[in-house]
């Protein structure tokens, strides 16, 4: 467990070790040197390898644990959300509107208030209106995201500058919320995002470049030190984060492991696959790798836009006509998934619904019957509902079911929002982790954020619990504890931090170098404030990040 040919930088003392290569943490030191772990043993081994130079650190009775590897997430995006009119913080109309207030009162240089962050369950049918915003900033075009990507809320003069009126005809791909006599209400559904967002000014590359280190900070003061971007590409209303990401690289700016997923266009077809295999050869830099290839397969449950294979029902409990959106055909996603698996691309694929997540399977058993098997590691994010008789082709087929753990509770957006136009019925059907588990599928965890908190002990909270910490941003407010959210597809704590480290390194193609606590492996470590298999299960999300360490550098350490 040793190497005793070099001396310690480091030493770990006074705690537990969770290893990642068994289910309960061990009585261990650890001693890291060269960026490298040394030594995982008894105390006085692991002090046999230090000298008056070595730093010792006791972490008194906490427990150390594998960097956290966030397999699904957009720091791009959500640094420069952080940096603009960011309402992540807020948990209510007249706190959003403040703070959309004091933005533009704060910058009134700005020829557009940009921003996101709101939740859909704070509003009315989920749906905010234009006459809000018009009622802060009248003079100004609003456009604001809301926390999942896939709507925004604009203001009356948005919708003026953009030419959308009540003339304006949904796109294929989204839905304008409209007001009784047709006019836009002020909510934009997933593409139809676009017609406004295209004539948003777009960050700076300046500003993208600090939007991205800022995101890098306060993902380390998390405990997270490899992602996957689950979204690498020019978008509406957002620069090209594969530039932000080269530039970051090649200055060394940009220290933790990251794999980019190529963004793949669906208004397109297979013509541009020479074109995501260039910038997979010029997107190998420093410590970014572009090399997996993102396709959405639809939209979310709450804008009726997942792709399921029963109809949604309406307010009413009856079968309505919508079965929400398959975004790309699904021979064409055949075609596309063969050839991109044959050209040696990871597929990172959202697939939410019921039917995208079998349209996605069966594009994967194609892949693999005209390829055969190989190291690709393709993984299907978000699974909010997977019908029973596609849970055991996940491991039939090497797919990894890539979780969003924090997402797995009774909180409004559940409850008002998806629950009543699913049917109990098909309900019962949501985030299957322990089915998924118990069939053999490796798990992947990543958080999706800035679509919700990129802490990773909250995610683990609500895998093992099924219940969101009360002191989580989508917490109700109320002080009635809220049943488990079908607590049989419950995690073990082991199980859910195995996801967020050796799953996530597993998926990142760095497995052998992260994801567990062993020697030779990079010393991309954390220690916690405390051991939480030690403690009651609904107290893990008060664990506390105390230090990060990449390469065996500090890079955080909390102050408090």
């Amino acid at each position: 467990m040793s190497n005793n040919r070099q001396r310690a930088d480091t030493v770990f003392v006074g705690g537990k070790v969770f290893t990642g290569t068994r289910p309960t943490p061990i009585d261990a030191a650890v001693a890291i040197g060269g960026g490298r772990i040394l030594a995982v043993a008894d105390t006085a081994t692991v002090h046999s390898l230090a000298d008056a130079d070595t730093e010792v650190v006791d972490f008194a009775g906490g427990l150390l644990v594998p960097g956290f590897q966030d397999a699904h997430v957009h720091p791009a995006v959500a640094g420069v959300q952080m940096l603009s009119c960011d309402l992540s913080e807020e948990r209510s109309i007249d706190g959003y509107l403040a703070v959309v207030a004091g933005y533009a009162k704060e910058h009134p240089e700005a020829a557009w208030i940009r921003g996101g962050g709101w939740s859909m369950d704070v509003f009315p049918g989920g749906t905010p209106t234009r006459a809000m915003l018009d009622a802060v900033v009248p003079d100004r075009p609003v456009m604001l995201t809301n926390r999942d990507g896939h709507g925004a809320w604009v203001n009356t003069r948005a919708l003026e500058l953009s030419g959308v009126d009540r003339t304006t005809a949904d796109p294929a791909d989204g839905r304008i919320e409209r007001e009784a006599d047709g006019t836009p209400a002020g909510t934009l559904q997933e593409g139809a995002m676009d017609l406004v967002a295209r004539h948003v000014p777009i960050a700076t590359p300046d500003e993208a470049h600090a939007g991205l280190l800022a995101a890098q900070e306060h993902l380390f003061s998390l405990g997270v030190t490899s992602w996957q971007d689950a979204m690498i590409g020019a978008f509406p209303g957002n620069p090209d984060n594969y530039g932000v990401y080269l530039r970051a690289a090649r200055e060394g700016s940009l220290r933790a492991r990251v794999v980019g997923a190529l963004w793949w266009d669906r208004e397109r077809g297979l013509e541009q696959i020479p074109e995501l295999e260039e910038r997979r050869r010029t997107g190998r830099v420093g410590r970014f790798n572009a090399t997996s290839v993102k396709i959405m397969q639809d939209g979310i449950a709450e804008n009726f836009t997942a792709g399921l294979l029963e109809p949604y029902l309406d307010s009413c409990g009856c079968a309505t006509a919508n079965s929400g959106l398959s975004f790309i055909d699904p021979e064409v996603l055949t075609e596309a998934v063969s050839r991109l698996d044959r050209s040696g691309f990871q597929l990172h694929f959202h697939a939410l619904g019921d039917r995208a997540v079998r349209e996605v399977l069966d594009a994967l058993d194609a892949a693999r019957t005209a390829n055969g098997a190989n190291d690709n590691r393709h993984h299907l994010a978000h699974l909010q509902i997977v019908h029973p008789d596609d849970i055991a082709r996940f491991a039939k087929l090497g797919a990894a079911a890539n979780i969003q753990a924090l997402w797995a509770a009774h909180e409004p957006q559940m409850d008002e929002l998806t629950i009543p136009f699913l049917g109990p019925e098909r309900a019962a059907l949501q985030y299957p982790f322990g089915d998924l588990q118990r069939a053999g599928a490796r798990l992947v965890a990543g958080s999706d954020w800035s679509v919700s908190s990129p802490n990773p002990l909250w995610g683990i909270h609500v895998a093992v619990n099924r219940a969101v910490p009360d002191e989580a941003p989508n917490a109700t407010g109320t002080f009635e504890p809220l049943p488990p959210f079908f607590p049989e597809q419950a995690l073990t704590l082991a199980q859910a931090l195995t996801a967020y480290t050796a799953g996530s390194a597993w998926v990142n193609h760095l497995d052998e170098v992260t994801g567990t606590v062993e020697v030779g492996k990079y010393a991309d470590l954390v220690v916690l404030d405390r051991d939480p298999f030690a403690h009651p299960s609904e107290e893990i999300a008060e664990t506390r990040v105390l230090r990060t360490y990449l390469d065996g550098e500090l890079v955080f350490a909390a102050t408090d």
